[in-house]
């Protein structure tokens, strides 16, 4: 286990608010900037399809101007795997992907789509890209993406962090899928992010967990940020993760 857990901050909904009224402001390349600043480890960015947020430019300017690793969070399309392959960020993160979603509802379903993950994390590789499945905590999700080669896994913390929120067994259930998870995950060689619907309370507690390494957190931070200021947000998620982390030598 490392004992510093790594924090990528998500800049997505930077774009989304420049994109309600077009322009250039907000800029998430500068927001990206800030984050870094304040304590990020890693960007991460998801080019949609539809390009609802993050444009192409937008993913040329990041890999290009911030000092961390670029997270590129994409689909798995032709057109994507493309795009990564000439860009040549960091990492890119596999995701499911629909037009009628506000935000990613689920994890992707590798153990139904070997097929065709399975080329795509080859061609990723070939290109020294890292890939990670963003996927739930399931077994048959964790044998799957050791099946088609990814050597990283992005736990689906969405589920947990709403039945963490509306108090409960559902979130102690959901929570021990996490554990058992994220062990196995471990076990089977995986590096093992999480992230989704995480907050400064729900990032505290995952952060204990030894086996995640990593935290991908951006709709909270940017929704924050509107009463508190970028720099602030991030800095007091950097301190949450680093409380819960603690708890893991004592």
């Amino acid at each position: 286990m490392s004992s510093h857990l790594r924090l990528g901050v998500n800049v997505d909904h930077v774009a989304t608010i420049r994109n309600a009224r077009g322009g250039r402001h907000p800029d998430p390349v500068r927001a990206a900037k800030l984050a870094i600043e304040a304590g990020a480890d890693g960007i991460t960015a998801h080019l949609r399809e539809d390009r609802r947020h993050i444009m192409d430019d937008d993913i040329a300017r990041l890999k290009a101007e911030i000092g961390k690793p670029l997270n590129f969070e994409m689909a798995i399309t032709d057109e994507m795997v493309a795009i990564a392959v000439k860009t040549k960020p960091h990492a890119v993160c596999l995701v499911p992907e629909r037009r009628t979603e506000r935000t990613t509802e689920g994890g992707l379903d590798a153990a139904e789509s070997r097929d065709q993950l399975a080329p795509a994390v080859a061609r990723l590789r070939d290109a020294g890209i890292r890939v990670s499945l963003f996927i739930v905590a399931d077994p048959h999700q964790i044998e799957a993406a050791v099946a088609v080669g990814a050597p990283v896994i992005e736990i689906h913390t969405g589920a947990w962090c709403d039945a963490l929120a509306a108090g409960g067994v559902a979130a102690q259930a959901e929570w021990k899928r996490i554990q058992e998870g994220a062990r196995l995950a471990r076990r089977l060689g995986l590096e093992v992010h999480a992230g989704h619907g995480l907050d400064y309370t729900s990032a505290e507690i995952i952060a204990a967990l030894p086996d995640i390494v990593e935290l991908n957190i951006g709709h909270f931070l940017v929704g924050a940020a509107v009463y508190d200021g970028l720099r602030h947000t991030v800095r007091e998620m950097r301190a949450a993760m680093d409380r819960g982390r603690a708890m893991v030598t004592q």
